[in-house]
């Protein structure tokens, strides 16, 4: 078994490439309540989690949720690939400025799993070279993600993904913006 302690509440940012499993292990281990994704945030736009032409308007829709879920001391999980700094950068922002931890979740399971898993998938695929670029964003990522502030980093192999348990754990050194 591989122990992720989760304080509750919290920021928690699941990070990797398409063809993870962020959004699968995202809804064995969570409430969907808790969960935020940038693909239904597309959805809730046009109907078409893939439609890339409206993730500025769905990551808005994306950050207005966090903010709202955290202000409240609410478990807050962003399923979104959470590659580049700058759309980490505001996240982890919102989250201090309301003195909330951040988690985040590192899925590196080898370059052959994210194009095998993106192959069995049924409703969509990405891109082949998309996922190209992914992996070059997600080398960056990880080199920097111990100089970003997260209360812990779990980084998840193709072992301990499936031997991962959440443990909640109350964390009570909260003082709530009310802004």
């Amino acid at each position: 078994m591989y122990r992720l302690s989760i304080p509750d509440p919290s920021l928690v940012l699941l990070i990797g490439p398409s063809g993870a499993g962020k959004s699968t292990f995202a809804s064995r281990h969570f409430r969907p309540t808790e969960i935020i994704s940038s693909d239904r945030c597309r959805a809730l736009i046009v109907d078409d989690e893939s439609d890339q032409s409206v993730s500025g308007e769905a990551f808005s829709i994306l950050r207005h949720i966090a903010r709202e879920r955290l202000r409240r001391s609410r478990l807050t999980v962003i399923d979104a690939t959470s590659l580049q700094y700058r759309s980490r950068r505001p996240l982890l922002r919102m989250a201090r400025s309301v003195r909330v931890p951040t988690v985040a979740i590192v899925f590196n399971l080898g370059r052959d799993t994210y194009f095998a898993n993106n192959l069995a998938r049924l409703d969509r695929q990405i891109p082949a070279a998309a996922i190209e670029k992914q992996l070059a964003e997600f080398e960056t990522a990880h080199a920097r993600l111990a100089r970003e502030g997260y209360a812990n980093i779990y980084e998840l192999d193709a072992t301990t993904l499936n031997e991962a348990v959440i443990e909640l754990t109350p964390h009570h050194d909260l003082l709530l913006s009310t802004a």
